[in-house]
């Protein structure tokens, strides 16, 4: 059982824990409190992210990809910080925004704007339940699968990824499978798809056929 995602949420509130009451030690009180709210936000969601509830839905994210207010305002501690981390973390390593695996499947990382995403006015399947759709794609098909960062879509979730994707498939119409970095809950997706329209055999050689156009595409796209 992989615990990667509460662990580190659980870390990063016991972290602003301590710097809410270091600073109220030294007085600043007031400054203190939202250090105090954004530890108390991290932890439950550390208790949701946990495998045992595995409850992305309790971010609130809506099918067309919109978060409600109430969301935004409750979790904005850890729904703005994860879409900053996310742009920052892309513009550093210098990662291709997607990469084609077989003409028309696309699988990348957020699209967080125009450039990000690939060219074809694709389908786009979101395995995100924490980054946002962006407004400008609403004209795109769209399916969304929340699942959190580091944990796989449900079995059922991506059974059904799939047969929309395939539906998209038929009418020649590109697919764009995207979580945070591409690397994790899009790959997993992608290659059921990859499975179901016979281009792998199996899980393990789609796997590595993302794999190896990714490393192709990343080389691409870092060269001068």
């Amino acid at each position: 059982m992989d615990f990667g995602l509460s662990v580190l949420i659980a870390m990063k509130a016991t972290f602003l824990l301590l710097a809410f009451a270091y600073l109220r030690t030294l007085g600043f009180t007031l400054l203190s409190l939202p250090l105090l709210y954004a530890s108390l936000v991290s932890m439950l969601l550390s208790i949701a992210s946990h495998p045992l509830l595995n409850l992305p839905m309790l971010l609130g994210k809506n099918p067309d990809g919109t978060f409600p207010i109430w969301s935004l305002i409750m979790f904005s501690p850890y729904l703005y910080f994860v879409r900053g981390f996310s742009v920052l973390r892309r513009l550093w390593s210098g990662e291709a925004p997607f990469s084609e695996i077989r003409e028309g499947l696309y699988v990348g990382g957020w699209p967080y704007s125009p450039e990000k995403l690939p060219p074809g006015n694709p389908a786009i399947v979101d395995c995100t339940c924490e980054l946002p759709r962006n407004l400008e794609f609403s004209g795109h098909a769209y399916l969304c699968i929340p699942t959190w960062d580091t944990r796989a879509p449900q079995p059922r979730e991506i059974e059904s990824a799939v047969w929309w994707a395939c539906r998209k498939r038929a009418q020649k119409i590109p697919i764009f499978i995207y979580c945070a970095y591409g690397h994790g809950r899009s790959v997993a997706v992608m290659c059921a798809l990859l499975v179901a329209l016979n281009v792998a055999e199996d899980w393990k050689n789609a796997e590595k056929l993302i794999r190896d156009k990714e490393a192709l595409y990343s080389n691409e796209f870092s060269s001068p």
